[in-house]
C-alpha cells in the first residue's frame, strides 16, 4: 500500500505546482552549495597567503593544500548530507501547496485545509533542521563502531525522522497538531517504512531534489488511506 501512495505521488509530477516546489527547491539547493563552497574557497585563500599559526602547535602549512585537494570531495559529502535538511525546510514551507495538488485531484470532496501560518513553518523547519543535524552528527560514531551497517543505520534514522516530519506536517492541517501527534504514534511502524522510502533517493545527488515533492504527496495520502472512515467524504460534500 506504501508503494501504491508512492505511485500516485509519482504519477502526479508534472503538476504545476509541483513543478513550482522542485525549481525552488533546486534554487534553494544551488543557492546553499554556492554559498558553502564560496565559504571553502575563502580559507584556501586565506590559508594559501601565508603558514597558519595554531596555539600550542606554531606554523601550519599543509591546510592549504588539503582544502584544495578535499574542496570537491567535501562539495560531494555536502550534498549528499544537506539534503535531508534542505528537504525538510521545503517541505515544511511549501507542503500546503503540494497537498493541496493532491487533494484537489484525488480527495475532490474534502474543504479546503487551513494554511500553516509562518511561524509554525519557521518553528517546525528549525527544530526538525536543529533534530537532522544532531542526529546526522551522533551517528557517525555508530558508523565508525559499525562500518559494515553504516548504511543500514542512516537508512533507519533518517527514515525514522523523515517519516516522523512528513507524516506531521501532512496530518496536522487537517487534525491539528496534538490529533497529528496520536494518529502518527498509532501507526509508528508504517510511517517509519515510508519515510526509509523517502530516505532512499537522498543518498542519490540529483535525483533528492524530488524527495521533498514526493515526500509531502506519498505522506499526503498515506494520512487519509490511515484515517480512512467511511462515509467521511460523503457526509462532507453532502454537508
Amino acid at each position: 500500500m506504501i508503494l501504491t501512495d508512492f505511485a500516485k505521488a509519482l504519477g502526479q509530477m508534472p503538476d504545476p505546482r509541483f513543478r513550482r516546489v522542485l525549481w525552488l527547491g533546486i534554487g534553494l539547493t544551488i543557492a546553499l552549495l554556492v554559498a558553502i563552497y564560496a565559504g571553502v574557497l575563502l580559507l584556501i585563500d586565506v590559508a594559501a597567503s601565508g603558514p597558519l599559526t595554531l596555539p600550542w602547535i606554531g606554523e601550519v602549512t599543509w591546510i592549504g593544500d588539503l582544502l584544495g585537494w578535499g574542496s570537491l570531495g567535501l562539495m560531494l559529502v555536502l550534498s549528499v548530507f544537506l539534503m535531508i535538511p534542505v528537504a525538510s525546510a521545503i517541505t515544511s514551507f511549501f507542503l500546503d501547496d503540494v497537498a493541496d495538488a493532491v487533494e484537489a485531484k484525488h480527495y475532490p470532496a474534502l474543504p479546503p485545509a487551513p494554511r500553516t501560518s509562518l511561524a509554525d513553518a519557521l518553528r517546525d523547519t528549525f527544530s526538525f533542521l536543529g533534530l537532522m543535524l544532531i542526529a546526522n552528527l551522533l551517528a557517525f560514531i555508530a558508523y565508525a563502531m559499525f562500518p559494515p551497517f553504516a548504511p543500514l543505520i542512516f537508512y533507519a534514522m533518517n527514515g525514522f525522522l523523515l517519516g516522523r516530519e512528513y507524516f506531521q506536517v501532512a496530518a496536522m492541517r487537517r487534525e491539528g497538531r496534538a490529533g497529528a501527534k496520536a494518529l502518527r504514534r498509532k501507526h509508528s511502524t508504517t510511517i517509519w517504512i515510508a519515510g526509509v522510502l523517502m530516505a532512499l533517493p537522498l543518498s542519490i545527488p540529483l535525483l533528492n531534489l524530488f524527495v521533498p515533492i514526493l515526500g509531502a504527496a506519498t505522506f499526503t495520502h498515506l494520512y487519509h488511506r490511515l484515517n480512512y472512515r467511511p462515509g467521511a467524504a460523503a457526509r462532507t460534500a453532502s454537508g
